[in-house]
């Protein structure tokens, strides 16, 4: 299947949806800036992306491939502003090896790599991981 193909079947089924507020009907809207991806072993977001809008380039899914079909919905505009607010991190999985100076920077590293690899994480689980004053 063409990736944007889906996406354009994603959001012909999210429009066709309702929703009652406060005794207002709102047609629900696909968010256009957020997509599903490909999944690889340790790799959440492995390289494809899948729109959830009509549109987009037609990249196939191929035999065997993983992915992770998200949808977003809105009532509002169907596109999200950036806030730079960040509750979660992840190591980029091609970045190579990094010299870090700082023995407080090589420590989080090394617990980051020890308890969450390149999967996602949150400064929760820092804290559990015994980590503190991170935020530099």
């Amino acid at each position: 299947m063409r990736l944007c193909d889906l996406g354009e079947t994603i959001q012909e089924v999210m429009e066709s949806y309702e929703i009652d507020l406060d005794g207002k009907t709102y047609q629900v809207k696909p968010i256009r800036n957020l997509n599903g991806h490909s999944i690889a072993p340790y790799r959440i977001h492995a390289g494809k992306s899948v729109p959830i809008v009509k549109g987009g380039d037609a990249t196939r899914m191929e035999e065997g491939e993983v992915y992770a079909i998200e949808t977003f919905g809105s009532t509002g505009k169907g596109y999200v502003h950036d806030d730079m607010e960040c509750s979660h991190y992840m190591k980029n999985f091609e970045a190579g090896h990094i010299p870090l100076r700082m023995a407080k920077s090589k420590s989080l590293l090394t617990t980051i790599t020890k308890n969450f690899g390149t999967l996602a994480f949150c400064r929760r689980w820092l804290d559990r991981a015994g980590e503190t004053k991170y935020l530099m």
